[in-house]
């Protein structure tokens, strides 16, 4: 039996980022689609928060956490894989900025951008959550979608500063949630500028099996999503 296990939703990159990471880091889990389940009992116990990727270990103080970016990092640090996540401290400094500048600025604009086409429920308290007519949400919508490109130049010049990748010569856990979260950007034929979509080339050909087989499954969503508005 696999000592991890890892609970997740396919169509989800935020999934797809711990789905990438496990592969990558060659760890021994098991994966539980957990479609449908989230809130139920069963799953509630576990996790109130009812969020994925969710880990499951008997490590852990509550057996499980979630949040993809603490997941790698635990994972990280509990099997020294400094592959993907440098022992150095200053190392570290940056792969975590990079990753807490991404869930707190550049994913709220991907997620108000793209979620309204993905047909995902968006957040409390927004403006595609209100009841708000359809202009006021497209208008929204479509300034979310413009203000990306600013913290992806963050991203550019910034961390990468030249570099192939924010962990330098190889790809770091901020490059796998950061490639994964550009995924998204495909429902709205978002046009990436050409640096992130060679970057983005650089992950999968880095990376191989272990990012295209999760991304086909975010990818094959879009496409389904796509092909319903024809």
């Amino acid at each position: 039996m696999a000592q991890l296990k890892l609970h997740i939703l396919k169509p989800s990159v935020n999934n797809m980022a711990a789905r990438v990471f496990v592969r990558a880091a060659k760890l021994d889990f098991s994966e539980d689609d957990v479609y449908g389940k989230t809130r139920s009992k069963e799953f509630l116990a576990m996790n109130p928060a009812h969020m994925t990727p969710m880990i499951q270990s008997k490590d852990l103080p509550k057996g499980v956490i979630w949040e993809s970016c603490a997941i790698m990092q635990y994972l990280c640090n509990k099997h020294q894989i400094a592959k993907f996540y440098p022992k150095a401290a200053v190392k570290r400094a940056m792969i975590d900025s990079a990753m807490f500048y991404l869930i707190g600025t550049l994913y709220p604009l991907v997620a108000r951008a793209t979620y309204p086409a993905l047909g995902f429920p968006q957040y409390a308290g927004e403006v595609g959550a209100s009841n708000l007519d359809a202009a006021h949400k497209a208008e929204a919508q479509k300034a979310a979608s413009e203000a990306i490109a600013e913290p992806l130049e963050v991203f550019h010049k910034f961390y990468m500063d030249g570099k192939p990748f924010i962990g330098g010569a190889k790809p770091s856990i901020a490059d796998i949630r950061l490639a994964a979260t550009l995924e998204f950007l495909a429902v709205v034929d978002y046009q990436l500028p050409a640096w992130a979509k060679t970057y983005m080339g650089a992950m999968e050909k880095s990376l191989g099996k272990a990012y295209a087989e999760p991304a086909a499954d975010v990818r094959g969503y879009i496409s389904y999503v796509k092909s319903q508005k024809k």
